[in-house]
């Protein structure tokens, strides 16, 4: 029988012995009860390179796309619920190595995780095989993504919307607050956006997602500000 470990490998490209596969499938929770080290700092190379790859493909792919309108096809994409899509496609939650109470929770399924899996995964496959190879990868991944957002740039995420409308309409920048409320491992994050006199809030397992839903309670509530 296939572990998912060794499912998840063949589907990435990289050898289940592969010590930055694993890491890049181990929660923060898993690594503090266990002394290893967690999948963090590939998330945050990860983060960088699907960026770059996913403004390749807009400019290789979709040349009638200026500057302002692939940005806003990018934030489409990239962004927790597209990255948490592509991971559950790949079944990296099976593989995924959580804390106990993580795992309890079912956490392994949380957006927030998944997305951070699929960065630190990019990473690993960048670190490995050079980024031509980690291109290829989010390219496969994110490319229907990428597709339908081109042919539909102004339908944009809530930050960005509430941003276009505040700074259009001489209200400045949103400035957003976070906090965290429960254990480490299990952590309910709330954000607060204030945008003139407008405040809303709203909350998520991660802070994109928590400051993605104060951004929509805002803009509900834009046309009465």
């Amino acid at each position: 029988m296939v572990s998912p470990l060794d499912a998840v490998a063949e589907r990435v490209g990289l050898v289940p012995a592969s010590a930055l596969l694993v890491t890049a499938l181990t929660h923060s929770s898993f690594a503090s009860e266990h002394d290893v080290e967690s999948n963090e700092r590939l998330e945050f190379l990860g983060d960088a390179v699907v960026d770059l790859a996913v403004a390749d493909l807009i400019v290789t792919r979709y040349p009638e796309l200026n500057e302002g309108t692939g940005s806003l096809v990018r934030s489409r994409v990239v962004n927790e619920a597209s990255l948490a899509s592509a991971a559950r496609a790949l079944e990296l939650g099976a593989a995924l190595r959580v804390g106990r109470g993580v795992k309890k929770e079912r956490g392994a399924e949380r957006p927030s995780l998944l997305a951070d899996a699929f960065e630190a995964v990019v990473a690993a496959i960048y670190l490995e095989h050079g980024y031509d190879a980690a291109k290829r990868f989010v390219h496969e991944s994110l490319a229907d993504v990428v597709d339908a957002a081109s042919r539909e740039p102004s339908d944009v995420d809530p930050k960005t919307q509430l941003r276009q409308w505040a700074e259009a309409n001489g209200r400045g920048t949103p400035r957003y607050e976070v906090r965290s409320e429960g254990a480490l491992n299990d952590q309910t994050f709330i954000a607060t956006v204030h945008v003139g006199d407008l405040v809303a809030s709203g909350e998520g397992r991660s802070k994109k997602s928590a400051e993605a839903e104060a951004a929509l309670a805002a803009w509900r509530r834009h046309d009465d500000a």
